[in-house]
């Protein structure tokens, strides 16, 4: 993958749970992280003492991040309910020339600030809470 722009990659959001997508509108930046916890299965026996690893065992999450600025009052309403109803929704990151990744999250941060000499921003975190799929592009 060569490089590409950062507004290229988006974040969307399935609003109803109708399959239906919408772009998370005013979004400056955002960030899309893949984790698996190890387990751990060494024992006296390991060769050299090594550690020894099972493999496929261990949990995987993903979290996704995005910060902005409010430009869609549809969006950001939708986000704010999602986070006080403590929703799980599908949502989706577009990364270009490499593919989609859907799934359900729940919205685990939502932050606001401003300075006196500026506009409001928000900032949203999100935790998979199930299985995710990817579909290369």
């Amino acid at each position: 993958m060569g490089a590409q722009r950062g507004t290229d990659l988006v974040l969307k959001l399935d609003q109803t749970g109708s399959g239906s997508y919408v772009t998370v509108a005013g979004l400056r930046a955002r960030r899309l992280s893949f984790n698996a916890d190890t387990v751990d299965v060494t024992d006296t026996e390991s060769a050299g003492r090594w550690r020894e690893l099972l493999a496929g065992a261990g949990v995987r999450r993903a979290s996704l991040s995005g910060s902005g600025i409010f430009k869609d009052a549809t969006s950001d309403a939708a986000v704010r309910t999602i986070f006080f109803a403590g929703a799980i929704r599908s949502w989706q990151v577009i990364v270009p020339d490499f593919g989609t990744v859907s799934g359900p999250f729940q919205l685990s941060g939502l932050d606001y600030a401003g300075n006196h000499d500026g506009e409001v921003t928000y900032e949203i975190s999100l935790e998979s809470a199930g299985e995710l799929t990817f579909a290369a592009a």
